[in-house]
């Protein structure tokens, strides 16, 4: 077996336990079911305390224990899960994570700052362990079932022999005998399901286990050492006399095979008599199709019902896990990378075809290449899908985010989630976690007041944050919005003004007064806290947001709330672009800004056009970037779109679609304006790829700097309307 393989996968599962069960303790105050919460969290516990022992993580295992135990009171209504026992709860989820971070970091053993870590959650864990006991709130039966011990003086041993049992020269039947030296076997069921067809059977290889009622004055420890030869190639559970119902209940759960033989086995092995069971199947015709056994052996009182349940959770659990096994298949990210790779390599491949194809105008070359076009575009989007992961796990995290922040100021926070089933390439969910972290805590921080001021302001003491993701225009666009008070427009224009930003009497925009808070350094806070105050965040969150291809800006109303909306590309990877010439130079528009291609008729220098009645600002490549080559004498406008606004690009010549693999530019080239990226042409030549977005905004800019509204309105009077 591969070890270390193997510990990533605990790794990995280990950490979507942790956030499942992060999930159900933030929702457990709002849920209609509290029993299945509940137990979903301590099945969490329990999954990754037993996968930590396969690996001999002790420290873990400790931890997990005594946490488990917790959980497993709070199953039983002896503990209440409420007030201070939730945040216990997620702090120790959060020591766990730090546990599983260490053993990925190579860290095996614990030492001793990990267990001063622990030790004081440990004493609060203990501590409701120790405490009075609550009434019980589970139901009669099931409260009944879990306090009572079977009736019988025998141990009850669950065996699976290995697989490679024989070839090890060992023989299962001899440590069965030998185990009848040591008492009387009162019950033994022969579990022949592991067998396969005949013809895939290995006759070298164990397929038995074993059910068994032990009677002897024996302790556990002597049962184990009858097995100890083999104890690497078996499963072995032993329960003791008198054991509790939920041990019994525990250990089907638990159990591979399907549990709709628990009546004959529980017949076999002296749980029922075979009376019992007859008069079960006698009734069986008078049961509804689809009642299990148990259902009839419940009927009659033979089974409790506790352990009919646990085999019915246990059914449906195995058919659930075996259909979601056979439909979804775990892949190493960096799998991914490579397979994206190399079909940008491929796409490059078949674009010098596809040239070499026109240029040598071989009509059946020309066929077969258009055909190879569509295939490796349907092969392009299929390999983008594979990277494709829905935004929901990112916004999941941020629960806990505002749980923390809104405990830590005092505040009633509700978090709003739509859009969690929007779709992104995993390289941007990966990098947007940290800005949209931010947005929220500042958020909760800055727009949303404390009780009595939202009072005084007629809202709720409830304030809400709200995360929504939607698809516009072929991108994805992530909006935190809030109902607190809203910028303060004046206040962050002083602040502006004090610090040089601004120039006093300057006249400003209230989208420009909004962008200021994204200036280094800038901060209105009157005092720094942990959270906020030293002007260190919004200049990152832009940054980070601009180092993915994207755009952020606020929109903020007085007295209703702000609004921050993070535009960004689906993917980084490979992109539908449009090439249009200029000069002697190719450059590529990402096709989803493009609304429409038109023909232009205008005076040199002109920054402006009639649209159909709407004034089209323009940017002239040739004169932006100092292309060479003269102007051409019919020359076309592409024009882009961009958050609501449209913005013509002039150019010498329209080239086509094209499928873009983009290149990322050298740390050189990072301050190059209105680029984005590179991509490499058919003919072997590299193609700067527009950053639309910014475009956008620099005509946006020109156009407010040269005049108003007023200005801007007799512009269009004046403008011939361009021919389409």
């Amino acid at each position: 077996m591969d070890i270390e393989r193997a510990l990533q996968t605990f790794i990995v599962e280990s950490r979507e336990l942790l956030a499942a069960m992060d999930d159900a303790l933030l929702g457990i105050e709002h849920t209609q079911d509290l029993a299945e919460s509940v137990n979903a969290i301590f099945r969490a516990a329990h999954t990754i305390k037993g996968s930590a022992s396969l690996f001999s993580l002790d420290y873990i295992v400790a931890f997990t224990h005594v946490l488990e135990s917790v959980l497993d009171a709070a199953r039983e209504g002896s503990v209440k899960i409420s007030g201070e026992l939730v945040p216990l709860l997620l702090s120790c989820g959060d020591h766990i994570g730090a546990l599983i971070d260490a053993v990925e970091a190579g860290q095996l053993e614990a030492d001793e700052a990990m267990l001063q870590l622990g030790a004081p959650l440990l004493e609060r864990l203990r501590a409701y362990l120790h405490a009075t006991p609550l009434p019980v709130t589970l139901p009669a039966t099931v409260r009944s079932v879990d306090s009572l011990a079977v009736d019988n003086d025998c141990w009850h041993i669950s065996l699976r022999f290995g697989r490679d049992v024989l070839k090890n020269r060992m023989d299962p039947l001899s440590f069965i005998r030998h185990l009848g030296k040591l008492g009387t076997i009162t019950g033994i069921v022969t579990l022949p399901d592991a067998i396969p067809p005949a013809e895939e059977m290995d006759p070298e290889s164990c397929y038995l286990g074993f059910e068994i009622a032990f009677n002897s004055e024996i302790d556990k420890a002597a049962i184990e050492n009858a097995f100890e030869f083999v104890r690497d190639d078996c499963a072995l559970q032993i329960l003791p006399p008198k054991s509790r119902i939920s041990e019994y209940i525990r250990l089907i759960e638990e159990l591979p095979e399907e549990p709709a033989q628990l009546g004959e086995i529980l017949v076999k092995c002296g749980t029922l008599t075979a009376q019992e069971l007859d008069a079960g199947l006698e009734q069986q015709s008078r049961v509804a199709s689809g009642n299990l056994i148990g259902a009839i052996l419940l009927e009659q009182g033979a089974v409790p019902p506790a352990v009919l349940e646990a085999a019915l959770a246990k059914q449906h659990q195995v058919r659930a896990l075996s259909v979601q096994d056979a439909r979804s298949l775990r892949v190493d990210a960096d799998k991914l990378d490579r397979l994206i790779n190399l079909v940008g390599e491929l796409i490059i491949a078949a674009a010098s075809v596809d040239l070499i194809a026109r240029r040598t105008r071989n009509v059946e070359l020309q066929e077969r290449n258009s055909t190879l076009s569509d295939l490796v575009e349907q092969v392009r989007d299929n390999a983008l899908q594979l990277r494709m992961v829905k935004i929901g796990a990112t916004f999941s995290r941020l629960k806990r985010v505002v749980y923390d922040v809104a405990r830590e100021l005092g505040k009633d926070i509700e978090l709003q989630i739509s859009g969690e089933d929007t779709e992104l390439d995993k390289t941007v969910v990966e990098k947007i976690g940290d800005p949209l972290m931010h947005l929220v805590r500042n958020a909760i921080d800055h727009g949303i007041g404390a009780h009595d001021v939202r009072a005084g302001r007629g809202k709720p003491a409830r304030g809400t944050v709200a995360l929504n993701a939607y698809h516009d225009s072929g991108s994805i666009v992530i909006q935190v919005s809030d109902d607190g008070a809203g910028l303060n427009r004046d206040k962050i224009l002083a602040k502006a003004v004090e610090r040089g930003l601004v120039e006093p009497g300057r006249n400003l925009s209230d989208a420009e007064i909004c962008d200021l808070v994204f200036e280094p350094g800038f901060s209105t806070a009157e005092q720094v806290t942990n959270l906020s105050g030293r002007g260190v965040g919004m200049d990152v969150v832009k940054r980070n947001i601009t180092a993915l291809r994207g755009s952020v800006g606020i929109a903020s109303q007085a007295g209703q709330g702000t609004t921050v909306t993070v535009r960004l590309p689906l993917t980084l990877a490979i992109i539908n672009g449009f090439q249009v010439g200029v000069g002697n130079t190719v450059f590529v528009v990402p096709m989803d800004m493009i609304e429409e291609c038109i023909a232009l008729s205008l005076e040199d220098g002109q920054e402006f056009t009639n649209l159909r009645g709407q004034v089209l600002p323009l940017i002239r490549l040739h004169a932006l970037f100092d292309v060479e080559g003269g102007v051409g004498s019919r020359q076309g406008i592409v024009v882009i779109k961009h958050a609501g606004r449209r913005t013509g690009l002039v150019v010498d010549a329209l080239l086509g679609e094209f499928q873009t693999v983009i290149k990322p530019l050298s740390k050189i080239f990072s301050s190059v304006k209105c680029i984005s990226g590179s991509t490499i042409l058919g003919s072997g030549e590299v193609a700067l790829i527009l950053d639309a977005p910014a475009l956008v905004r620099q005509a946006v800019m020109r156009d407010t700097e040269r005049s108003g509204p007023a200005a801007r309105g007799s512009d269009l009077a004046g403008l011939v309307p361009v021919a389409a």
